[in-house]
Parts: C-alpha cells; sequence; structure tokens
C-alpha cells in the first residue's frame, strides 16, 4: 500500500470511533478566524495530539483540533488550525486533514484564509471568494507515486473552484449586504513574507491576494473528486503597496476585526450548501 495512504489510513482509524457524525462540509480556518467553531452546535471534538501521527500546528493562532458541529442542519467538520508547509512537514503531511475529513464523508472544502492584497481596489478587511488559483510557487501534494484509491494520476484543474458554490456564495454576501471581491489567489511557501519584488511579478500574474496556504489543500481535495469553495480575508496590504513593515500580529488582529462579519458570511454559506 501506498505509504501516504497508509498513514491517513492509520489516522482515521484513529478516531473513527469519536467521529460523532458523517459531515458534509469540511472548513478551514484561517489565521485570527479559530473562534468560528463558538457559533456551532457543537458534538465533539478531537485534538490533533490524540490522532495517531497526525501533524501537529505550530502557528500561534491556530488552535489544533478537529471541531464536529452543525452550522443550522449542516453537519460540518471544523478545522481548528491548519498545518503549513513552512513548518517543515513534506507537502503529504499538510494536506493529510483534507483527505482525512474527506475520508470522514465530507462532499464540500471550504478553505478560508489570511491573505495580503496585490489588487488596488482591495483594502484590509475585504473579503475575496476564490474564483482560481496560482499554484507554481508550492510543491505539488500529488508528486510521487499516485494514490489509486483517492483520484487519478493527472487530475483536471479547469474548475477547481465549484461554480454552484460560487454562486450560492455571492448570494449569501449580497442578502446579508457583506462586500465581496472575487479573484485570484496565489500560495507560496513562506514562512516569511513576500519581498516588493515578487509582489511585483504576482501582479503581473495577475494575482489579486497571495498568502501561505489553501492552494495545495484545493489540489488535494480537486484529486478526491470534492466540491471546493474559498474566501480569503483581505488582512494587509502586500509588500511594496503596504508602507509599513508587514508582521504576522497584524494578520491575526485583522482577521479578528473581520471575524464577526466572516463569521456571518460563512454561516449564511454553509446553510445553503
Amino acid at each position: 500500500m501506498n505509504s501516504v495512504y497508509e498513514k491517513v489510513l492509520g489516522c482515521y482509524e484513529s478516531i473513527k470511533d469519536k467521529i460523532p457524525f458523517t459531515p458534509k462540509v469540511a472548513l478551514v480556518l484561517g489565521s485570527g478566524l479559530g473562534n468560528y467553531a463558538d457559533t456551532m452546535d457543537v458534538k465533539a471534538e478531537i485534538d490533533y495530539h490524540d490522532i495517531k501521527d497526525f501533524p501537529i500546528s505550530t502557528v500561534p493562532g491556530h488552535a489544533g483540533k478537529f471541531i464536529f458541529g452543525y452550522v443550522d442542519k449542516v453537519p460540518v467538520v471544523c478545522m481548528k488550525g491548519r498545518v503549513h508547509f513552512y513548518e517543515g512537514y513534506p507537502i503529504s503531511d499538510v494536506v493529510l486533514p483534507t483527505r482525512l475529513m474527506k475520508m470522514m464523508g465530507a462532499e464540500i472544502l471550504f478553505l478560508t484564509n489570511a491573505s495580503g492584497g496585490l489588487n488596488p481596489e482591495y483594502k484590509a478587511g475585504d473579503f475575496m471568494m476564490l474564483t482560481d488559483h496560482i499554484s507554481i510557487f508550492a510543491p505539488n501534494p500529488l508528486i510521487g507515486q499516485n494514490i489509486d484509491e483517492l483520484g487519478t494520476r493527472f487530475p483536471d484543474m479547469s474548475q477547481v473552484y465549484d461554480l454552484d458554490l460560487q454562486e450560492k456564495i455571492r448570494k449569501a454576501a449580497k442578502d446579508n449586504d457583506i462586500k465581496l471581491q472575487e479573484g485570484i489567489y496565489c500560495q507560496l511557501t513562506g514562512p516569511s513574507f513576500e519581498s516588493p519584488a515578487e509582489i511585483k511579478l504576482l501582479g503581473k500574474l495577475a494575482v489579486d491576494t497571495v498568502g501561505m496556504s489553501t492552494v495545495v489543500e484545493a489540489i488535494a481535495a480537486n484529486h478526491m473528486g470534492m466540491k471546493i469553495c474559498g474566501i480569503s480575508c483581505v488582512c494587509n496590504l502586500a509588500a511594496g503597496i503596504s508602507e509599513t513593515p508587514l508582521t504576522h500580529e497584524e494578520v491575526q488582529e485583522a482577521g479578528k476585526a473581520a471575524a464577526p462579519l466572516f463569521t456571518k458570511l460563512i454561516t449564511e454559506s454553509i446553510k445553503s450548501f
């Protein structure tokens, strides 16, 4: 058996008896957004430390647990704290949680993140729905022996972010008078923030927001046939656009400030899924 797949199976076997229901939606919360789980009708929690061989999040603001609960009547598994490539984990471990949530039964992957804004029409606190991404700067999680149990060797990437889910998010934003940008997100490896020259390059590639997560998770989910959607919270203007040095604390604070509206947008979107 493929060793990467065997590890995912081992994680699942170690917690399957603690999973209270089959989730429909797998929700990944980005920096500063972890308190969203407090709004759910929680039925169970599983700490990452209690999962066999599971990669542990080391980033401030990422609690490190799966939350199982309901958003309205929709069963959701919420990832409170994600794993990043820059933490030193192999890329297969970075996407292991995504594969594990699919193994739990989740059909939809709802990705969120904190990002830097490149688009001159964006400002800190804006929300951007992902319509596409650029992944050429982060290792592709499908490199290596294909896991045939999960998907095909060469998955199509023509429409990673589901059009029907996009329309539902768009409607949720409109119905609740929440401004919603739409655009292209790019993942770089981090952990350093991007240089002004790198931001200038990304601008030439038509990138609207940039961050250190999300794309590899979307690739893994697409490989498995999940429906995917994503919203990025623009927490700062990118280097060369911002007049001040960038800090992780700034990102966390901006995420917390935007959290009430973000919570509303996520909840109303999931209720329509």
